[in-house]
């Protein structure tokens, strides 16, 4: 568990960061308990969605309140929420128990919702493009607090997650670890139990962490922010593109793919007049020919505090066309929620502006 979830996280265990063979050795361990007991517990959280102590009406009062005493569950709390009336998309700020606050988002498809969630508070990555980067990084996000993002969206609707997206703030291969405690609770089939093929984690490319990550033995899906063809357009938007080459993080994704069979999917931002011309099109299905991937076209979202201008539609859509008539799988991502700052970090930008006015 991550000790920089909270002042107190180091002394009082996250029982929901807890697989389900953990919680039954707390049980044991700490409570002197059935290991059963862990059963129990676990199975409110993870199944009925019940964080309070409290309210675990087959456990003893004496185990009710000794876990209320010395451990800790349901932390994040729903600050503020915004429902676009455009297509319904939610984005949410959540609470964090030490006075920050995360974004999430809830998307809705015609073959289920989507989540998308945080991993960090704030971001190091510095993308240039990005109001997740504004203010900087300040703290990883536990297993715990990345799952109840996904808890607190299924209370708010009402309805099952179908598929999940780690592509909120922060960038999880930075956050190794807690990202894969995450990902095994979330898709636990003895509990909430979000198939692995329907997870997906976002990267700008931490070339030692994809060489990890195929290793794991898990079938999530892997997407690479790309954002230009070549290393001296992506360093003057990406800052971590001068650690890591793209030609290192090709060679990792490729990696990726043989070790796992997971089809790669490169996220591509078009910027206006920086990468969306037809030569970067060109240049971009060289660099990523003998790739079974998928390039997901991302017109800008705009950010005051930024420069940049949108790629026009009939622009992507040429940029689109070279791309295919290369043999490349092509989609353009729907924009969803732009009447409700539904791009990563801004509502978050907007509210820690007005916390310190």
């Amino acid at each position: 568990m991550n000790p920089e979830s909270g002042n107190d996280s180091m002394i009082r265990p996250e029982l929901l960061s807890l697989t389900r063979a953990e919680m039954k050795e707390l049980m044991a361990e700490s409570f002197g308990e059935k290991a059963y007991r862990g059963d129990q517990v676990y199975d409110w959280i993870h199944k009925k969605g019940v964080t309070d102590p409290a309210l675990m009406s087959n456990l003893s009062k004496k185990l009710r309140e000794a876990l209320a005493s010395s451990c800790r569950a349901g932390t994040v709390m729903q600050v503020e929420k915004k429902v676009s009336a455009i297509d319904g998309t939610r984005k949410f700020l959540m609470g964090l128990s030490d006075g920050n606050v995360v974004e999430s988002v809830l998307m809705q498809y015609s073959y289920g919702d989507s989540a998308c969630v945080s991993s960090q508070v704030g971001c190091a990555m510095g993308c240039s493009f990005c109001a997740s980067a504004i203010g900087g990084f300040v703290r990883n996000l536990s297993a715990s607090e990345m799952l109840e993002e996904i808890y607190c969206m299924e209370k708010d609707s009402c309805r099952r997650i179908h598929s999940t997206v780690v592509m909120g703030t922060g960038e999880p291969l930075l956050n190794y670890e807690e990202l894969l405690r995450f990902i095994r609770i979330l898709s636990d089939p003895e509990g909430d139990c979000i198939s692995q093929r329907n997870i997906t984690v976002s990267t700008c490319g931490i070339v030692p962490a994809i060489y990890s990550l195929a290793e794991e033995g898990l079938q999530i899906n892997l997407a690479v922010s790309l954002h230009a063809p070549n290393d001296r357009i992506r360093s003057t938007i990406m800052p971590v593109s001068r650690k890591y080459s793209i030609s290192e993080i090709l060679k990792a994704c490729s990696y990726y793919f043989e070790k796992t069979g997971r089809r790669l999917t490169f996220e591509y931002s078009l910027i206006e007049g920086v990468n969306d011309s037809e030569e970067k099109a060109k240049e971009l299905a060289d660099i990523l020919s003998g790739l079974n991937c998928l390039i997901n076209l991302i017109p800008v979202n705009p950010v005051e505090e930024r420069s940049y201008r949108q790629t026009g539609r009939q622009a992507v859509l040429r940029f689109k066309n070279v791309l295919e008539k290369r043999g490349r799988n092509v989609t353009i991502r729907r924009e969803i929620g732009r009447d409700i700052d539904a791009a990563c970090g801004q509502l978050r930008k907007k509210y820690m502006s007005r916390e310190t006015v």
